[in-house]
């Protein structure tokens, strides 16, 4: 199809977007925090993070220069932490290894900490017009039903297939807006359920439509079990504040504030509370579970309010301890799940006692 990109890019000049706020300008930094913000995240959701997260951090120096506490904080619940881990490091990468200044090819771009093939051609082409292709899950879809690509796109020959499939279809310029219609059209029209090919300006060449195959097309993930986890967390309560305790940096939850959570081992709750945190023998009371799904697995949590009559002070792994008044919860960086459980402990009726 020797017009795709002209055809594609007519399309975007009247049906693409063109007020999001990343779109306004060059800025390679803005552009990489969209660009990292929207992995496997709606734009409507990232919308209000991304402007928070620019207020507080306007540029690569101030970010670095944060406490990853405060960028964690910021990015609480909008999910997938690593991202933000990866954010604060590439930061400071940038200023150690770059002199403050954001790399100018893909290449160089991939080499920061949580930054793929994909994105890093997305913001050398929206920053520095480099000619490069990407291959995100919008072009991917469509890639695959315009030319009919069969099997899973993770697989690595379908992904190389498709990889090369993207190059060649490259213009010679205006790369920036060609990038963005892909993204457009992967994600308000060849969406992945009812896609609206009425409106598609390539519906005539589409293999998928022509065979009637949109709907099995890209090949869906081969299935298999979803493991299930289980795990208890014990919800301290003194007064009007809930005790928390920060996760290491890897693993679920890496570098945010969570709940205790109880060992698996642990018979006498009363007692490993007594012992861990010198809280008074008091009476567990088991809330109602319910389950929260990661990317591989489903958790399901079930929480286990201990009030406590005191405010021992915290002297077992004390740094990584702390007391946050709910009043404050706004502000602090919960996962998902965990600010469930403490929003419920300020309106009672959310939860009820097992």
């Amino acid at each position: 199809m020797n017009d795709f990109a002209h055809r594609l890019c007519a399309w975007q000049r009247t049906h693409g977007r063109h007020d999001l706020p990343w779109q306004h300008g060059r800025d390679p930094y803005r552009i990489w925090l969209s660009e990292i913000m929207l992995q496997q995240t709606r734009v409507e959701t990232v919308i209000p993070y991304y402007e928070r997260f620019l207020a507080r951090f306007p540029d690569v120096g101030s970010l670095a220069v944060a406490p990853v506490e405060d960028v964690m904080a910021l990015w609480s619940g909008l999910g997938y932490y690593a991202r933000a881990r990866n954010l604060h490091r590439a930061a400071c990468m940038i200023m150690a290894d770059h002199a403050g200044q954001f790399p100018h090819r893909a290449a160089t771009i991939a080499t920061l900490p949580g930054v793929g093939r994909s994105t890093a051609a997305a913001i050398a082409a929206f920053a520095f017009g480099e000619r490069v292709a990407i291959l995100d899950g919008n072009v991917k879809r469509v890639l695959c039903r315009l030319f009919g690509v069969d099997g899973f796109p993770g697989e690595r020959a379908v992904e190389e297939r498709l990889w090369a499939l993207a190059e060649s279809l490259l213009p010679e310029r205006d790369i920036g807006r060609y990038i963005q219609a892909q993204m457009d059209l992967g994600a308000t029209v060849c969406t992945r359920s009812r896609p609206a090919c009425a409106h598609c300006p390539f519906q005539r060449d589409c293999v998928a439509y022509r065979e009637d195959r949109v709907a099995t097309l890209p090949a869906p993930r081969p299935k298999k079990a979803v493991p299930r986890r289980s795990a208890r967390y014990a919800v301290i309560l003194h007064e009007n504040a809930v005790l928390l305790e920060r996760r290491p940096p890897a693993g679920i939850w890496g570098g945010l504030l969570a709940l205790p959570e109880i060992p698996d081992t642990t018979d006498d709750i009363s007692a490993w509370a007594m012992a861990r945190f010198g809280l008074e023998r008091a009476q567990p009371s088991p809330l109602t579970p319910f389950t929260h799904a990661f990317t591989h697995f489903v958790l399901e949590l079930q929480p286990v309010l201990i009030r406590s009559a005191t405010r021992p002070p915290l002297c077992a792994d004390a740094a990584a301890l702390q007391w946050l008044a709910l009043d404050a919860r706004e502000g602090a960086a919960l996962p998902a799940p965990v600010r469930r459980i403490v929003d419920a402990l300020s309106a009672p009726g959310l939860f009820t006692l097992g």
